[in-house]
């Protein structure tokens, strides 16, 4: 048997000597977890396998707060800033008035007059030069009406050239004859750029893993996505040899094909061309001289040559005449400055709107003081917020210092009677503040009775900021009672005894000892409430009037009636900004670490 004293390296069991020469020998070598693998390599490989089953299940959370409200966030701050419509209806137009202008007290010249044509003629096809005039109305009045009356008179623009050139010979009028003409190999760039216009055009653009995915989705359930726009083929080779003798043409005929094959489905070798295009061939040949038509000897040069000798005889036409004969407002710089001014991409102009402010051509400039009415609005919604908070905590202290203080069995039943307005919907109690306020309703009624008010001289409650307090405050108050009940059942009553002990009155007990232990409930109460009543809408709609209304309510009036999102999502930004800006100033004075709902 081995003697630990003499010869404590010959003993085998544990012993703190042997734990420190296996400590020595870990030394040269890292630790091994029981599988072999290195310690902390097993480790990490534990606590990885933690960190993806914690995140499966929060995932569907994440999922929700993604959906609901991150992307619609996203969403908003992008329509407010994104102005694509006008670059994408008229990308010519855009193009060329960029060179002009206005402080040259004159109307843009012929070329801008002849690209806005075509880019409407295009547009009106598709049927979205429309919503172009709806966006301009928004920064002027008017251009809605004119988009309109201008849609309706395209086709007659060029109709001395279509005249003319159907008469110097009939293959003019087959489709057919223009296929052939159009087509053969080498110009197929600018096909797919007319291609791209018409997707932007139409709201369609390239697929992204987010547009697959969302396919993929809807395939599931029975709906798949079509095929893509950019996936159709257009069987049709525009010819390089026509595109550079006829370059008005060929752009007019690209339009043209991708219209009849991507929206309307037909074959392109069995449709007369629209009436643009007999007016850009009568441009470009107008254009040519004698020699130059001559020497073309590609497919129809002979037809060329007659339409050319028919056009010789036929007045140009003057765009921007027609265009004043449609409506007399396009010979005027205004709508063409707002088209030059709103051209970007990307705009301010709708948060400038929101405060109140344009855009024009000598830069941003406060709006004329009877358009003025969104910084009003501001001022308003912010006000009454905090008036109707101030109200919340007024009425809603003693309630809750009530509900913290009496025995249980009474605390119960006044916390009913806080909670039922919950239980009856928030449109019936709107309806009937709005039936207590008015001027003949009860509470009226009552002070006429009582003799506080003559008849004739009823108050008026309703249709004002009075009657939205009054019923906003009801609304609200058991979000304010709740928080601070549930901050001042914590609070030891022990400390108001031990105060009263000292000699302390009443008042100093509760204003030194018990006030300020209810503050965290103030504070969270508080800032529920007003977060609450700033974006209220429904309540102010039908008790405030015209005096007594939220921006809510025009931010719900932009989305559901005028339908200019851009300036809602703007108004909606700029109140995101404003509530973090407060929330953000109420951290920095009181802190939010004193909110409490409790514990």
């Amino acid at each position: 048997m081995t003697d630990a004293a003499t010869e404590p390296d010959k003993i085998t069991g544990p012993t703190p000597d042997n734990a420190l020469r296996a400590a020595d020998k870990a030394d040269s070598g890292p630790v091994l977890a029981a599988d072999g693998r290195p310690l902390k390599q097993s480790l990490n490989r534990a606590l990885r396998a933690q960190k993806i089953r914690a995140l499966a299940l929060i995932a569907p959370l994440l999922l929700f707060v993604l959906v609901s409200f991150i992307a619609p966030i996203g969403d908003m701050l992008f329509r407010s800033v994104e102005n694509q419509i006008v670059e994408d209806t008229m990308p010519r137009t855009v193009q060329v008035i960029s060179r002009w202008d206005p402080a040259t007290d004159e109307t843009p010249d012929e070329m801008v007059y002849q690209a806005a044509y075509f880019d409407l003629f295009f547009s009106a096809e598709a049927r979205r030069h429309t919503r172009l005039g709806q966006r301009l109305n928004y920064e002027s009045t008017g251009m809605s009406s004119m988009f309109r009356s201008i849609g309706r008179d395209l086709d007659e623009f060029g109709e001395p050239y279509q005249d003319a050139i159907e008469a110097s010979d009939p293959r003019w009028e087959e489709a057919g004859f223009w296929y052939d003409l159009m087509s053969g190999e080498g110009a197929n760039d600018l096909l797919e750029s007319r291609r791209d216009s018409y997707m932007r055009l139409m709201g369609q653009s390239q697929r992204t893993v987010f547009g697959d995915v969302t396919c993929g989705i809807g395939s599931v359930f029975g709906n798949p996505c079509d095929i893509a726009l950019e996936d159709v083929p257009l069987e049709f080779s525009l010819s390089n040899d026509i595109t550079e003798f006829l370059p008005l043409t060929a752009e007019a005929y690209s339009d043209f094909t991708v219209f009849t094959v991507l929206d309307e489905g037909d074959v392109v070798a069995e449709e007369e061309p629209w009436e643009a295009v007999y007016t850009a061939l009568g441009i470009d040949l107008k254009a040519k001289s004698q020699a130059e038509i001559q020497a073309y000897n590609g497919t129809g040069a002979d037809a060329l040559q007659a339409a050319y000798t028919a056009l010789a005889e036929v007045e140009d036409i003057s765009f921007r005449d027609q265009f004043i004969d449609a409506d007399p407002d396009w010979g005027i710089q205004q709508p063409w400055q707002v088209l030059q001014t709103y051209s970007a991409a990307y705009t301010p102009g709708y948060f400038l709107n929101a405060v109140d402010m344009q855009k024009s051509p000598q830069g941003w400039e406060l709006r004329p003081e009877n358009q003025r009415i969104y910084g009003l609005l501001f001022q308003r919604t912010l006000f009454m917020s905090l008036v109707i908070t101030f109200s919340c905590i007024l009425l809603g202290y003693p309630i809750a210092y009530l509900l913290s203080n009496l025995p249980a069995r009474k605390a119960n039943l006044l916390m009913i009677l806080v909670l039922l307005p919950f239980w009856t919907s928030l449109l019936v109690r709107t309806s009937a503040w709005k039936v207590m306020l008015q001027q003949q309703g009860v509470i009226n009624d009552v002070l006429v009775w009582l003799g506080l008010v003559v008849d004739d001289g009823r108050l008026v409650m309703i249709n004002n900021q009075f009657g939205t307090i009054v019923a906003m405050t009801h609304i609200l108050l058991p979000f304010m009672i709740l928080p601070m009940y549930s901050v001042m059942s914590t609070i030891p009553q022990s400390y108001v005894r031990a105060a009263k002990s000292l000699g302390a009155t009443n008042w100093t007990t509760f204003w030194r000892v018990y006030f300020p232990q209810s503050v965290p409930g103030i504070g969270a109460g508080s800032i529920l409430v007003f977060i609450l009543s700033i974006g209220y809408y429904i309540t102010p709609e039908i008790v405030g009037g015209t005096s007594g209304i939220f921006i809510s309510n025009r931010i719900a009036y932009h989305i559901s009636s005028s339908l200019n999102w851009g300036l809602a999502a703007a108004l909606g930004t700029i109140l995101l900004i404003v509530v973090l800006a407060l929330y953000w100033a109420y951290d920095r004075i009181v802190g939010i670490d004193n909110v409490k709902l409790g514990g």
